[in-house]
């Protein structure tokens, strides 16, 4: 009987990663709950834990102001927390193994290879390399360029902000995160630039390195086309809508220039950042609707984003694509997508919104109970536009998460954790690994639609 129970457990490395992050943001609540960490009166533990999951999840989600609140010790320690959650606990610990000259066992193989790989096989050792390399690269050039258009603010800004854009979590150490410039082209550009770099998924840079630098592969793989293509997408189109939407309300008053750096800013900050240059709490019902849409989506698969990615958003085009054709396999750029690929994106639309749709019930009910819809002080919408947020690792909020109930945050934790690690690995690491049947069912056609 104990050995069933102990193979149960076993920690295969979806529950290793899954219980390496509750374990982190623990510890992380732990340093950020010390009175060295925060100034004035002490925060409690559970405030303390829901910024260090924040953190750890790269969400931006706060419920204290981190500019104001934490101290120097603090705010180092939540940066940390940043970038550890935006690379990945295991992949920290793969790079300094492979810096090291240690060789990884085949579990943290597995880990890396889930993580940021379409298909196992790449040179593994490589690809954590480029993975180092291109962070530290692009997060100096960030800091640098920050720094420049931002002066006055210091070198510790111009890194945590960096730092911050790339791993996509949305944390300022401004009151009102960028609103103060939201006319100002270099910082919109800087800022979007390493959102959108560290959204796309690392993959992308060891395709473009084995392309261009070792000519190693003559065309894309079909994973960096969808990526690019939906992403570019996404980018245009929700700045277009946003502007639309958005011209006589939150942009109401700003000059041409502004109004389109706003927009496309809001537009590339929502899928995965929570940086925002617009108050959010003003925008209209139509707007945070179309929002909470960019945000369930998310970033790339392999990057430091969350979502359900915008390779199952093109999955579910190629299949809407192919059945209005007629075609019964799914294909797209000439490519006929794999079927396990169909069926996981549909898996991670299910998953996805249960989470959404339970942490929503569960937090109505805990802020309400059996109060009238008519007499309740927040609207459905921004419940969910805040459980949406936390789940897609986003950060953005219309302003009502320090007045949340506690119970309500710490079901946001529990959120964001999901969100971070990935709907598909907590069901793996709660259930069983896949395993093949001895025999098939006989099968039946079912009525759709």
């Amino acid at each position: 009987m104990w050995n069933s129970i102990l193979r149960h457990f076993q920690l295969y490395p979806t529950r290793t990663v899954s219980i390496s992050f509750l374990l982190v943001s623990l510890l992380g609540g732990g340093l950020l709950h010390l009175p060295m960490s925060v100034n004035g009166n002490p925060i409690s533990f559970l405030d303390a834990w829901f910024t260090s999951t924040s953190a750890l999840c790269v969400t931006g989600l706060i419920v204290v102001d981190t500019g104001t609140k934490f101290t120097l010790f603090g705010q180092v320690i939540i940066l940390f927390l940043i970038e550890l959650g935006g690379l990945g606990i295991m992949t920290f610990s793969a790079i300094f193994f492979t810096l090291s000259g240690r060789r990884l066992s085949l579990s943290e193989r597995m880990i890396v290879e889930g993580t940021f790989l379409p298909d196992v096989g790449a040179q593994i050792y490589s690809f954590v390399k480029i993975i180092l390399f291109s962070t530290l690269i692009i997060e100096t050039v960030g800091a640098f360029l920050i720094y420049i258009f931002s002066p006055g603010k210091g070198v510790f800004y111009s890194i945590f902000h960096s730092i911050s854009a790339f791993c996509n979590a949305g944390f300022s150490l401004n009151r009102d995160s960028f609103s103060g410039y939201v006319g100002n082209i270099g910082v919109n550009l800087t800022i979007m630039s390493l959102i959108v770099l560290g959204g796309i998924g690392f993959f992308l840079y060891y395709e473009f390195y084995r392309k261009f630098y070792l000519k190693e592969v003559r065309k894309f793989s079909l994973h960096t086309k969808m990526v690019i293509s939906f992403t570019t997408f996404l980018i245009f189109f929700g700045g277009i809508v946003f502007f639309l939407l958005e011209s006589g309300n939150s942009l109401k008053g700003l000059d041409l220039k502004s109004k389109i750096l706003a927009s496309l800013f809001q537009s590339v900050t929502s899928r995965t950042t929570g940086f925002n240059t617009v108050d959010i709490g003003i925008l209209t019902p139509g707007t945070l609707l179309f929002l909470i849409f960019l945000m369930f989506v998310g970033a790339s698969p392999g990057s430091t984003g969350g979502g359900i990615k915008t390779t199952t958003l093109g999955v579910l085009y190629a299949m809407a694509k192919s059945k209005l054709k007629g075609r019964e396999e799914v294909d797209l750029f000439k490519t006929t997508i794999k079927r396990r690929s169909i069926a996981r994106a549909f898996s991670v639309i299910t998953i996805s919104s249960l989470i959404v749709f339970f942490s929503v019930f569960f937090i109505l009910v805990v802020e309400f109970g059996f109060t009238p819809y008519r007499d309740i002080h927040h609207h459905f919408i921004e419940i969910l536009f805040e459980v949406v947020s936390a789940f897609g690792t986003v950060g953005l909020s219309t302003g009502i998460t320090s007045t949340l109930h506690p119970l309500s945050r710490l079901i946001l934790i529990m959120v964001m954790l999901t969100g971070r690690v990935g709907p598909l690995t907590i069901a793996h690491a709660v259930g069983s690994r896949y395993r093949r049947g001895k025999f098939r069912y006989a099968e039946e056609s079912v009525m759709i639609g």
